[in-house]
């Protein structure tokens, strides 16, 4: 995992992060990431090409938030994301980490051990999710 911190985009994180947020905010989001000293984005690749990305926000010093993760569709299913959740956790020596997400992606937080909890509709027809892990 390598960490991100170029201000211009590549070409290939830009295409990650479309599958985690709206076409409309992959620039204003990839700039928190820049800008903001307490959110760190990382890229993992296979053989020199980047094929997955995650970006974490640490509060408290000891707890993560999952912003967004992408693995290229290709490489899904291959252990990738669970691989850069285990780097994050490790490499900010987390107390916790959590995520929002869809019904898209829930069983993949559920199968590596998040508690699951419905936050409801949180937009017209679209059940959002809250995904915890204690690491304690």
């Amino acid at each position: 995992m390598k960490e991100i911190n170029s201000i211009r985009i590549d070409p290939t994180i830009k295409r990650l992060l479309s599958y985690a947020t709206s076409e409309e905010k992959i620039d204003e989001e990839y700039n928190k990431y820049i800008c903001s000293p307490n959110r760190k984005l990382y890229s993992g690749g296979v053989s020199g090409e980047i094929i997955s990305c995650i970006g974490v926000e640490i509060h408290n010093s000891r707890d993560g938030v999952i912003k967004h993760i992408a693995v290229l569709p290709k490489e899904r299913g291959s252990g990738m994301g669970s691989s850069m959740i285990r780097f994050i956790c490790k490499e900010h020596n987390l107390n916790s980490i959590s995520a929002e997400t869809d019904k898209d992606a829930v069983l993949f937080y559920a199968n590596f051990g998040f508690r699951i909890t419905s936050l409801g509709e949180k937009y017209p027809g679209v059940e959002r999710f809250l995904c915890e892990l204690d690491l304690r």
